[in-house]
């Protein structure tokens, strides 16, 4: 397993219609440039060690969907457009411009849509890490439906490297209680049709910022070629396969993660928060 890293400082950011939002910063004060890192059903935590090492280059938000550790969440706020709007608000509030929007699984579909929606120019670039949202070309590469699926067998799914699944057997109740709540959450969000709007495909041609989609080849929740459709989806989108990682390649592979971002923001995104 990796090692723990140290959380950020922790407030509570009030936005329009009711919703306060808890996010973890880390880095310089908000205003001007920084990335902003949305994660998937697994909360927050998955996005720790990513952001340690995306502050060494700017001021770095992580924030909790509302619903998921516990956070209050408002009736009217179950959907991830929901969640797009709230973090345009977000960056609004943050002063931040030219931000590099990274999403994990649920986070990228979150991110897609941020894009879709930023009348005020806010977001530079966009990498998605094995995103979910779009509805597959091909009925054997939709995306698992994990609501039916024990907490062992979704990271089984998850993981290419065994020693990074979690022991469920030595989580503590209220672990497992918070573990359960969060996959409530990830149901709630992900609808009906469950990890993907028929319709957003079809959206993502007016997507004008490049976008980077980081894929683990090892996933067996969303495979590499549903990965490809995902990239190919968008006008100015690039593909980068992660060899030997699952669903979540920042975490098993962070090194070529972070060389794929960074090679990305050099090459293509000229200016976005990471240059």
């Amino acid at each position: 397993m990796t090692s723990p890293v140290p959380p950020g400082d922790t407030r509570t950011v009030d936005l329009p219609g009711g919703l306060s939002v808890t996010i973890e910063e880390r880095g310089g004060g908000s205003g001007g440039r920084g990335f902003l890192l949305l994660h998937g059903g697994a909360g927050p935590r998955t996005m720790a060690g990513l952001a340690s090492a995306l502050t060494e280059h700017a001021y770095t938000v992580v924030p909790t969907h509302p619903g998921f550790q516990g956070t209050p969440r408002p009736e009217w706020c179950d959907t991830p457009a929901d969640l797009a709007v709230a973090y345009l608000d977000l960056l609004d509030a943050l002063g931040l411009s030219d931000v590099m929007v990274v999403g994990s699984s649920l986070g990228g579909w979150v991110a897609s849509e941020m894009a879709l929606r930023d009348t005020r120019a806010r977001i530079g670039s966009l990498t998605l890490l094995n995103a979910v949202g779009i509805h597959a070309a091909r009925k054997k590469d939709a995306v698992v439906d994990t609501r039916a699926l024990a907490p062992a067998e979704i990271a089984e799914l998850s993981f290419a490297d065994p020693a990074l699944r979690p022991d469920f057997s030595s989580l503590s109740d209220e672990q497992r209680a918070q573990g359960a709540a969060n996959q409530r959450a990830l149901a709630l969000y992900g609808g009906e049709k469950f990890s993907h709007d028929p319709k957003l495909r079809g959206r993502l041609h007016r997507v004008g910022v490049p976008v980077l989609v980081v894929w683990g080849e090892q996933d067996g929740i969303a495979s590499a070629t549903y990965g490809r459709d995902y990239a190919a989806s968008f006008p100015n989108g690039r593909f980068a396969p992660i060899p030997e990682a699952g669903h979540f390649p920042h975490i098993e592979q962070p090194g070529h993660t972070l060389g794929a971002i960074g090679d990305f923001a050099d090459t293509v995104a000229n200016g976005s928060a990471a240059a």
